[in-house]
This record gives C-alpha cells, structure tokens and sequence, in this order.
C-alpha cells in the first residue's frame, strides 16, 4: 500500500469511526407477549422464519425520538369497522381488545402525518398479534405529498405479486408478534408514512394496534 492508499485508508476509517459513534441502538418499549388459543400452521409462500429471542440491536442517530407519537391519521377505510384512527399513535402496543383499529377487507391503509419533513431511520408496525398470523401485500411508503401521487419512497413491500398496483416487491411476509416489525428506512426523508396490507391469514381484514415512526426533523 502507498503513501496516498494509506492516506485514504486512515480518513476513511477516522470517518467510519466517527460516524458510528454518533449511533445507538433503537429502543423502544414492547408489549407483553400474547399468544391466545391454538397456534394455526401458516403456510405462505417465501415466508421469513419466526424470530427466536429478542430482535438484535438496530443502530440509528443519537436524538432519534418516535415522531409518530400522537399524530394525526387518516386511512382508505374512514369508518373502521372496530375502533378509532387515533389508537395507531396512541402507545398502546398492548394485543388486548380494544387496542387496535380494524379496517374493512381488501386492499386499504393508514397514514400518519408528521406534520413537518424528518430523516426516518426505521418504521416500526404491530398489526393483530395475539394470534400467530400474517398480513398479506404489506407496503410502507414515504412521501411529502398526502395524496401519495409523486415523490413517493418505498421503504417495504412484500406484495410480490403486485396485488395493490404499487409494484411488485420483494420483501418477505412475516408472521406478527409482539416485538412487531422493524423495517430500515434508510434516512429516507419524508412527512407523510402510509402502510398498506390485504387481509390475513386468519380472515380478510386489516389491523393496526401501533405505528411508530422513528427519526429526527430534517434539517
């Protein structure tokens, strides 16, 4: 190695270092785990195995808060079928009744409302989960643009067969738990978060217990 191979070695290991210094891990409070009733055998094609124990460490940047906390959210479905838009932000992460919204079958969504751009680290959802069950054609997508018309980012979507017509995807299905489900956004930046699903394995509705949302205003 020369004397400029060596140079650029040293500033990109002093940047690496810096950079990572500035992360910590993810935290965030999960709810008790509630399986009820008989585990069903869920067979969906490509499906990502169960995790066993808890989910590792997520680095994202100090001062990293949950944005979605309290927000506003509307969703396809203006009249639920049980309960109301505001428990998606509300904290209750908990799969007892009363915890979640449910929104009619087929193909619908929610969206929360940042009300301002951030740099999103990681998107975290909890559906229905005090059964063993899986939500199908799940897609998260960012935006600054409410309607979802342009701009748009997709950060997950395992709609392979492109179902939703938002393209096809290529993330894999997963089976809901009470540590929810994490997805890597990346930084990507945006004000309005919109998730979309069709229906489950247990029957045709859609379920939202929490939505969190977590990054820092952008600059």
């Amino acid at each position: 190695m020369n004397k400029m191979q060596l140079s650029i070695a040293t500033v990109l290991l002093a940047v690496t270092a810096a950079f990572a210094a500035d992360l910590v891990p993810l935290k965030t409070d999960l709810p008790k785990p509630l399986f009820v009733g008989t585990p069903v055998a869920i067979k969906v094609p490509n499906l990502e195995p169960a995790q066993k124990g808890q989910r590792p460490n997520f680095l994202v940047p100090a001062g990293t808060v949950n944005l979605a906390k309290g927000k506003k959210v509307s969703a396809s479905d203006n009249d639920p079928v049980v309960g109301t838009l505001d428990l998606v932000t509300d904290g209750d992460k908990e799969g007892d009744e009363g915890s979640w919204v449910e929104l009619g079958p087929g193909k619908q969504w929610v969206q929360i409302d940042l009300e301002k751009d951030a740099d999103i680290s990681a998107v975290m959802v909890w559906h229905f989960h005090s059964q063993e069950r899986v939500y199908f054609d799940i897609v998260v997508q960012v935006s600054d643009d409410k309607d979802f018309a342009k701009d748009v980012k997709t950060i997950f979507n395992a709609d392979t067969a492109n179902e939703l017509g938002l393209g096809a995807g290529t993330d894999r299905p997963y089976i809901e738990s009470y540590q929810g489900k994490l997805i890597d956004a990346k930084g990507v930046t945006g004000r309005y978060v919109r998730l979309y699903s069709k229906g489950n394995t247990t029957n045709k509705l859609n379920h939202y217990i929490e939505v969190e949302v977590f990054g820092k205003p952008a600059a």
